[in-house]
């Protein structure tokens, strides 16, 4: 019997936070930019590390004018290795930005990262959350390239790690959404394009003659969902890079409509609701729940659209399990996190977490099996002005699941 261990480390890491400037459309007050500084009073990263380390005086972020558009980069570059890549060079990064100065003006973010493994895999994804002057307006991308096989493990909650097939394949994602603020100040409504185009799909690693769950859904060596999609958001996050106390929700419903080039007919319905708050008011410690619940109906989606562990825009939903693992029409997931500084400069912190995760059978679309999981992990401060940490996880599933778990930024 074969088994599967997730597990992911770093040969080499290293990080590099830096700040620079674009062409400006304004600058702080002297009282926005005192307010700054006090809340980075004390606080270190490891850039001020590297400049202790090499004997050169710290670099003044605090200085009395700050243009908007200053953008605050994260770059993590290094090694990795997991049974699904085998090792891997791996380069992530973000960048924090204000598009405007006034009090309640949330940070802008863009994720990216570049993969690259000894098995010819490349992983792209490049997600944004950029808002516009005075919030009115939010961008929201999902863009991803794959070229990944990956282990699937069939339907439902009543699958085995022990057994499994590889599939192999092409992908882009491209999920853009526009939405606008109405009502309140956090409340905002659009829509967005989806695309999920799959190519070159091949299934490998099984015995001759037998039938797997790919096959009795329906084998494709192509697959295209396509459509347009209703959005609707409540976000009060000022940061959504390390989001304090505060509340997120979002809705998306797009029906995929077999039409033109698109030749999959079905809706998709997706929940994602995040809530923070601080336990004590003598404390900057966050205790944090999400959930994130995805279903399909009226039709049947590709084999590699339906909702799966891991397959969030961020890829960090299910840590403890290896992505992919749990596959079905319809899934459900609850996490808590707990976040608490090791170090009073901020440099160190640390999260306990647990999750659970389930999935309907196939092809009864019942809930029938619970997979919950729990870890621990550090949190080492990559940039202190967009509160960028990196973040080294470790979880334990259930039924021998269980490994590192990498992320620049929180994972949610």
């Amino acid at each position: 019997m074969r088994k599967i261990k997730h597990v992911l480390f770093t040969f080499f890491l290293l990080g590099v936070s830096c700040s620079y400037a674009q062409t400006g459309v304004g600058k702080l007050t002297v009282e926005d930019s005192l307010a700054i500084c006090a809340r980075q009073s004390g606080q270190i990263d490891v850039v001020d590390i590297w400049w202790k380390i090499i004997k050169k005086p710290v670099v003044e972020y605090c200085e009395p004018s700050k243009e908007v558009w200053k953008l605050h980069p994260s770059v993590l570059p290094g090694f990795g290795y997991s049974l699904v890549t085998g090792l891997a060079g791996v380069v992530s990064s973000n960048v924090g930005f204000y598009t405007d100065i006034g009090a309640n003006a949330k940070l802008s973010a863009i994720d990216a990262s570049i993969t690259y493994s000894q098995k010819n895999q490349i992983i792209v994804p490049i997600i944004s959350n950029v808002w516009s002057k005075g919030n009115k307006y939010n961008l929201i991308g999902d863009w991803r390239i794959y070229k990944f096989p990956e282990y699937t493990y069939g339907l439902g909650g009543n699958t085995s790690i022990q057994n499994y097939t590889q599939l192999n394949y092409n992908c882009v994602i491209v999920h853009q959404a526009v939405l606008r603020h109405i009502s309140t100040s956090n409340f905002y409504v659009g829509g967005a394009y989806n695309l999920d185009l799959h190519w070159n799909i091949t299934e490998t690693g099984y015995a001759p003659g037998t039938i797997t769950d790919f096959e009795r859904y329906g084998r494709t060596s192509q697959s295209i969902s396509s459509g347009f999609s209703v959005n609707a958001l409540y976000d009060s996050r000022l940061n959504s890079i390390n989001p304090a106390q505060s509340f997120y929700s979002s809705i998306y419903f797009c029906p995929y409509v077999d039409l033109l080039w698109n030749k999959s007919n079905y809706r998709s319905l997706l929940i994602d609701t995040r809530k923070y708050f601080k336990p004590s008011k003598k404390s900057d410690n966050i205790l944090a729940f999400w959930t994130y619940d995805w279903f399909t109906f009226n039709g049947n989606a590709p084999y590699l659209d339906l909702p799966s562990t891991g397959w969030d825009p961020y890829a960090n939903m299910g840590r403890g399990y290896i992505q992919s693992r749990l596959r079905g029409k319809n899934l459900v997931y609850l996490e808590a996190e707990y976040r608490f500084r090791i170090l009073k400069n901020g440099l160190l912190g640390g999260v306990v977490f647990s999750n659970a995760q389930s999935v309907t059978d196939w092809p009864s679309n019942k809930f029938t099996k619970i997979y919950p999981a729990a870890g621990l992990g550090l949190r080492i401060k990559v940039n202190k002005l967009s509160a960028t940490n990196f973040a080294i996880d470790y979880a334990w599933g259930i039924g021998g699941s269980r490994g590192v778990f990498l992320n620049l930024g929180e994972v949610f």
